[in-house]
């Protein structure tokens, strides 16, 4: 992956401006360096997490073993999914989201592993817990 890095994230750089309207400035770019490296990028609010991230979640998705975007909270996640998704769905990438809207409805087996299937799982730490310990018991 790193041998395409630079042209990945040129390519959705300008997919952030064409869909979005946002282009990541150049401090957003080395702090999505540093997270496909797998390292901390500490960054404030408002200072762009979501859209820096749009970088490294695309290049990784090439690897073909999905990429999941954890978050604190499903509105974050459905937020994020929904946003970023038209991102990711232009460069023609799939996007999940492994919980329903309803809290009191529960998603069938066969409905979340389509879902665990896709490019992108957008998901909360505890939706990911639970599902694994689901999954494994």
């Amino acid at each position: 992956l790193d041998d395409i890095l630079v042209e990945a994230f040129a390519v959705v750089r300008e997919a952030d401006k064409r869909i979005l309207g946002m282009f990541p400035y150049d401090v957003q770019v080395m702090g999505a360096i540093v997270m496909h490296y797998g390292n901390v990028a500490e960054m404030n609010t408002g200072e762009g997490k979501t859209l820096t991230a749009t970088m490294p979640v695309y290049l990784n998705a090439f690897s073909g073993e999905g990429v999941m975007v954890v978050t604190p909270n499903e509105y974050l996640s459905k937020r994020d999914a929904e946003e970023m998704g038209q991102v990711y769905r232009f460069l023609g990438l799939t996007i999940g989201v492994p919980f329903t809207e309803d809290p009191k409805k529960e998603m069938k087996a066969e409905e979340k592993k389509l879902i665990y299937a896709s490019d992108i799982i957008y998901t909360t730490n505890s939706n990911l817990g639970f599902d694994y310990l689901n999954d494994n018991l």
